[in-house]
């Protein structure tokens, strides 16, 4: 039996690394620059594993997740192999470089990915895990946010070991039951979520490009301005909401920044969606970066009627938001410059 074949059979019967997160481009971490491969050749990337496995999770706009559990026989090579040939793959045909973590679960195949050198391999092997994630900050946690990030440090649990040798009843304290008893599981590297296989979710994206390389960060979020109230028209238009929201700065050395969001609930609402922005442009500390232009984009699109809304009591809520209903009805009689809100820089096309 060959050591190929070994590994196989030890994935098969034990939690041997199946699982490859693949982020299609040179960083995988979402604070780190770099290019997103072409929208549309996202899904000839995705196919590179669909060719390979038929779980693939789709992780739009520039990453996936696979399990290959059921392709190591078929194809005689360990994970680690499977993923060196989804590189190899995606340089020849695409010429797009993969950074590839490969671990038994997603949550450590992600923390692997941005753990290492762009455009490599890395493998957590399950002797591996608490070493691995020991030393992490607890930050770089899937699902761990600035600000939990930042309730914990200030109870010293500023490191990912730090919280797995927490009591777990001190965690739920901090951060109630359901999400203290998961953050104390992730922590040690318990993740049971399953690969789902998907399709690209559903997006729409708008663009403003400056004249001139732009310094004022007064004129960018004009700009942001612009671009929300335009994807919260079309969303409104067609019945949609969104749920996640993304920011793409691009730089004058060609460079670009991508963020992404979760909003607090599924919406279409101009307000909300700009308040957004601004948060994703105002975290990235910008300073005086020689921005060449600013693209959002509304993630995970779905039918409004399928969506749940918070009641709101909030008087001036409602009235904004029959303001922006009475708007609609005029750009959709006398154009799209018929009503737009103050202080939005002029739009320009995607």
């Amino acid at each position: 039996m060959t050591d190929a074949d070994d590994a196989v059979r030890a994935a098969e019967t034990t939690g041997e690394p199946h699982i490859l997160y693949v982020h299609f481009g040179a960083a995988p971490h979402p604070r780190a620059a770099h290019r997103a491969p072409h929208e549309g050749r996202y899904e000839e990337l995705l196919a590179l594993l669909t060719d390979i496995t038929p779980l693939v999770q789709a992780l739009p706009p520039d990453a996936a997740l696979a399990d290959v559990r059921g392709a190591l026989r078929y194809f005689g090579r360990s994970a680690a192999e499977l993923a060196q040939l989804v590189r190899l793959r995606a340089l020849a045909r695409h010429g797009t470089d993969c950074t590839v973590g490969v671990a038994a679960s997603p949550l450590l195949a992600r923390m692997a990915a941005q753990a290492g050198e762009p455009g490599r391999i890395r493998q957590v092997r399950p002797e591996e895990a608490a070493g691995f994630l020991d030393r992490r900050p607890v930050a770089a946690l899937h699902g761990v946010g600035p600000a939990t990030a930042r309730t914990l440090c200030a109870y010293g649990l500023d490191s990912v070991g730090r919280v797995a040798a927490a009591p777990p009843a001190t965690l739920q304290r901090i951060l109630g039951a359901a999400q203290g008893r998961r953050l104390h599981e992730r922590a040690r590297g318990i993740d049971p979520t399953p690969v789902t296989p998907t399709a690209p979710a559903r997006s729409a994206g708008a663009e403003h490009r400056f004249e001139r390389d732009e310094l004022d960060p007064v004129r960018r979020r004009s700009a942001l301005l612009t671009l929300a109230d335009d994807l919260g028209f079309r969303m409104r238009a067609e019945g949609q909401v969104a749920r996640a929201l993304s920011l793409t700065v691009r730089y004058a050395d060609r460079s670009a920044t991508t963020r992404t969001r979760a909003l607090a609930e599924p919406t279409a609402h101009t307000p909300a969606l700009a308040a957004a922005a601004y948060a994703l442009h105002d975290a990235l500390g910008l300073q005086r970066a020689r921005v060449r232009g600013v693209a959002l984009r509304a993630e995970e699109l779905t039918a409004a009627e399928l969506a749940s809304r918070q009641l709101s009591f909030d008087v001036r809520d409602e009235k904004a938001r029959r303001a922006e209903a009475a708007g609609d009805r005029a750009r959709r009689r006398f154009g799209a410059a018929a009503a737009r809100p103050a202080g939005s820089a002029p739009p320009r096309a995607a």
